[in-house]
């Protein structure tokens, strides 16, 4: 039986994330979602099942709207490190969710370690 791509990716998704959750005790999740126009990053607290802070390129202040490139990912992460601080959020574990590490997933991952959280 073919898989289409989307099943493939639900697959992938759903592995990364169990295999982080065993050993997420208790940190927030940083959370990426990565289309073709957009890319946006959540911290989530699975425990209350409520989101803390979020970011994306959609956001006007940010000054990346329309953008989905490597800088406007920088950014994102960068906003999401200090919006986590505000939070008084340090310790975080990372879900890449189905998309490989490389490229706009790393560069905004760089930029929220920079930013000072720990992952």
């Amino acid at each position: 039986m073919a898989n289409s791509k989307r099943d493939l990716f639900r697959t992938r998704r759903m592995r990364v994330r169990s295999k982080l959750r065993k050993t997420s005790n208790g940190r927030p999740r940083l959370s990426v979602h990565r289309s073709s126009k957009n890319i946006s990053v959540q911290l989530i607290d699975d425990v209350q099942g409520v989101t803390l802070a979020s970011a994306s390129s959609l956001e006007k202040e940010l000054g990346i709207v329309g953008k989905n490139n490597v800088e406007a990912a920088a950014k994102i992460g960068a906003a999401i490190a200090e919006r986590a601080r505000k939070a008084g959020i340090e310790e975080v574990y990372f879900d890449r969710g189905g998309f490989l590490f490389h490229g706009k997933v790393k560069a905004l991952a760089d930029a929220a370690r920079e930013g000072g959280l720990k992952f």
